[in-house]
C-alpha cells in the first residue's frame, strides 16, 4: 500500500507539519479544513461562504487522492459558536444531502478568530 501526502499549498501545512490529506488506499483522511481560499489566502466573514469554501477545499483534496465527496463516510464539523450550526445546514445539504455520511458537530475554539467553521472528513474509496 502506497501512502500519498496531499498538500493544498497552504503555508499552514509546512509551518505546522501536516498534510491537507493522506491517502492510504482504500482510505483518504482529510485534515480539518477551514474556509480559507488558498489561492488568495483570504477568508470570507460569512459562515455560509466559509462552509462552501471548506467543502470546495475538501473536494480538491479528495480529487487529488482519486476520490470524491461521494466516498465520504464520516464528517466532523467544528464551530466556535454552536448556535450558528443551523446556518450551515443548507450548504451542507447541497454537498452531502444524498451522501449522508456519519457526522458529528463539536463546538470549540479555532486557531484564528476569523474562522467560523472547520470540517474534517474520512473517505473510503469505492
Amino acid at each position: 500500500m502506497t501512502r500519498q501526502l496531499i498538500s493544498s499549498g497552504s503555508t499552514f501545512e509546512a509551518e505546522i507539519g501536516y498534510s491537507r490529506a493522506v491517502r492510504q488506499d482504500p482510505w483518504v483522511f482529510v485534515s480539518g479544513t477551514t474556509g480559507f481560499d488558498y489561492s488568495s489566502m483570504t477568508i470570507s466573514d460569512s459562515l455560509e461562504d466559509q462552509t462552501d469554501q471548506c467543502l470546495k477545499n475538501i473536494e480538491g483534496a479528495l480529487k487529488a487522492a482519486d476520490a470524491s465527496l461521494a466516498d465520504v463516510v464520516r464528517v466532523t464539523y467544528v464551530l466556535p459558536v454552536a448556535s450558528d450550526f443551523p446556518k450551515c445546514w443548507p450548504v451542507l445539504k447541497r454537498y452531502f444531502g444524498d451522501i449522508r455520511p456519519a457526522a458529528m458537530m463539536i463546538s470549540a475554539g479555532l486557531a484564528d478568530p476569523r474562522m467560523k467553521i472547520e470540517i474534517e472528513v474520512t473517505a473510503l474509496k469505492r
